[in-house]
């Protein structure tokens, strides 16, 4: 299992969004697709304290949760691309 886990919707801008940058930087993440109901993302809630997607779980470097598309990319930027270790 890899340590970036991306939990995403198909169909989902915001999760395209990611996709697109963890692609860019070469990353490789497990993907989990939720259900379409808010209601029966419970995995998710338990996760992240919330139903939206894309939720990010990067095990390495202690983040169990982070939500919101424009957040994690800059994060995945700054913790993988070229400003990492800046």
């Amino acid at each position: 299992m890899s340590e970036l886990v991306l939990y995403e919707l198909e169909g989902c801008p915001y999760c395209a969004k990611v996709t697109n940058k963890l692609a860019e930087l070469g990353l490789e993440y497990d993907s989990i697709m939720v259900p379409g109901s808010h209601a029966e993302r419970t995995e998710v809630k338990e996760v992240s304290g919330q139903t939206g997607v894309p939720v990010l779980v990067d095990e390495a470097h202690g983040v169990e949760g982070m939500p919101e598309s424009d957040d994690i990319v800059q994060y995945l930027e700054e913790t993988y691309g070229d400003g990492a270790g800046a």
